[in-house]
């Protein structure tokens, strides 16, 4: 399959552009393109939360996007890192039309791929990193980290304290955890931590 990935950052831009810039390249390599997806977000939101993340969990081994240029993929360039490298893992090529980059089944995508999939493990590392050290420094200056004090052990500020009542009522009457769990829409181990700590 061959998919044309088209977006867009704000309902005042216009698709047809990139639609035409994708057309005109496939027809001078020949191509038909199966499938288009088209989104208006901003290049800095998560892949996984736009349209782009649901075609890379479905593509095959040989399926074809082609996009403008790789800034349409993500305005992060550790973003499109790892978008490339799912590409790569699951062997769907990554064509663009105006900077000419192609990412394929040779070795030197797949170089490319590991170099991409390597960065983007090392800043997740170097976040993690600067979070740490951003605790750290926190708690060295004496204020709180984490959830606030008694939010596990005060029975007022469970979530299921407001249902205590029902909870004690249906419990009487010998319902299930499963059926007060499911009344009060809740997960039934939730429930069960309550019942087992306060009741």
């Amino acid at each position: 399959m061959n998919y044309g990935y088209i977006r867009v950052s704000t309902d005042k831009q216009t698709v047809e552009n990139q639609r035409f810039e994708i057309l005109q390249f496939a027809r001078r390599e020949q191509l038909t393109i199966d499938g288009w997806i088209e989104e208006t977000v901003s290049g800095t939101c998560s892949y996984r939360k736009r349209r782009l993340g649901k075609l890379l969990k479905n593509v095959h081994k040989g399926d074809l996007i082609i996009c403008s240029e790789l800034s349409r993929l993500g305005r992060n360039l550790f973003m499109i890192m790892e978008i490339l490298s799912i590409c790569m893992q699951r062997e769907c090529r990554v064509w663009t039309v105006k900077d000419g980059y192609r990412l394929g089944d040779d070795i030197q995508s797949k170089v490319l791929a590991f170099a991409f999939g390597l960065s983007a493990e090392i800043e997740r590392t170097l976040i993690s990193q600067r979070t740490r050290e951003a605790l750290a420094r926190v708690k060295a200056e004496g204020k709180h980290v984490g959830r606030p004090k008694g939010s596990k052990t005060s029975q007022e500020a469970h979530a299921l304290y407001r249902h205590d009542a029902y909870i004690r009522k249906a419990l009487a009457r010998g319902c299930s955890q499963r059926e007060i769990a499911a009344r009060l829409r809740c997960n039934r181990n939730t429930l069960g931590a309550y019942i087992n700590k306060f009741l």
